[in-house]
């Protein structure tokens, strides 16, 4: 049965694809400028000079090789994982994750991650990249999420 929450839910997104839809129709002209970008919106720049708007095509981050620490906590308590992700115009073309547990359930959850997590991410934007589980360890990622978003602010132009 559908619940009134589901119903509502479904009703919104159905509302956002079609502005995405029409947003999508509008020429260069209607487009809004880099001025009215919401606060927290990453902006693309040159490497000789700031822009206060992104070239088409262009990329928010920085290519190269990146490597953060993200932490979450477990049920054996506060655990570390190592990241390392290479980029080339915004999307992920590498990426390598270093368990670094030292509870053995802990370590088992962050090798079956590691193992897993390339096939997850790879060939995706850096924007777009926010995962919730992967083979099988749900935990694991809060920490990978933590260390893209440290990455994020790294590779930031």
């Amino acid at each position: 049965m559908i619940t009134r929450h589901q119903k509502t839910a479904v009703t919104a997104l159905a509302g956002l694809s079609l502005l995405g839809v029409v947003t999508g129709c509008s020429t260069g002209a209607d487009a809004p400028d880099a001025a009215s970008t919401p606060a927290g919106t990453l902006k693309s720049t040159s490497d000789a000079a700031p822009s206060t708007s992104a070239p088409a095509g262009s990329s928010a981050y920085k290519d190269g090789e990146y490597k953060a620490e993200g932490e979450y906590t477990s049920p054996g308590g506060k655990e570390m994982v190592g990241v390392s992700l290479t980029l080339a115009g915004g999307k992920i073309t590498a990426v390598t994750v270093t368990p670094e547990s030292t509870n053995p359930n802990g370590k088992k959850y962050q090798g079956e991650f590691a193992d897993g997590i390339a096939a997850e991410v790879v060939g995706k934007s850096l924007d777009d990249l926010k995962v919730s589980k992967v083979a099988g360890s749900s935990l694991t990622s809060g920490g990978f999420n933590d260390a893209v978003d440290k990455i994020k602010a790294d590779a930031g132009v």
